[in-house]
């Protein structure tokens, strides 16, 4: 398990690549962004959970703790070479071959698919915190002086077709709000 630890910590220092390719010369990095993952996901869940939904909150939080642990073998490939690439496939197989050093492989592995496939809430629930971790990323960018993020905003059509977005309608919308606000000014 140290060896594991001792290479996850390499998540701190990779950067979020998508953001460098646009300009950003010193991007959050991938533990950066799934830190907040993980947050965003603790306060969707107990939401949820308010609102008379059936989420298994510690459940959620591990897959968003395990949702980006394959790129720091892969790192954080950027959609534009994604086209080139196999990214899902890749990174699976580091998963797999990460997990396997650590405790619980099976089940750590089987919540990293959970958010690849969707196939549980809690996954799809992540998915949905993730996206609108970028958001909220793009829009800090944006609104330190970055430009050409556009193409980071097209994740806003997944947010508002989630099964999530009735729940949470107000906070999309109202970070749309903020950047039009932001460009308009």
């Amino acid at each position: 398990m140290l060896h594991l630890l001792l290479e996850l910590g390499n998540l701190k220092r990779l950067p979020r690549t998508g953001w460098l390719l646009r300009g950003v010369p010193y991007p959050e990095s991938i533990a950066d962004h799934s830190y907040r993952v993980a947050l965003i996901t603790l306060f969707l869940a107990d939401e949820l959970k308010a609102k008379g939904v059936e989420v298994n909150t510690e459940k959620a939080l591990k897959i968003a703790l395990l949702h980006d642990v394959g790129e720091v073998r892969t790192t954080d490939i950027p959609k534009t070479a994604q086209y080139y690439l196999d990214k899902g496939r890749a990174e699976k197989k580091a998963v797999m071959e990460l997990l396997l050093t650590g405790p619980r492989p099976r089940e750590y592995f089987k919540l990293w698919r959970d958010y690849e496939e969707g196939t549980s809430l809690e996954g799809r629930l992540v998915k949905f915190a993730d996206r609108l971790e970028m958001l909220i990323q793009a829009y800090e960018y944006e609104k330190a002086g970055f430009q050409d993020l556009d193409e980071f905003w097209g994740a806003l059509e997944s947010l508002r077709e989630s099964e999530f977005y009735s729940y949470f309608r107000e906070l999309v919308e109202g970070l749309v709000e903020m950047r039009e606000k932001l460009h308009r000014d």
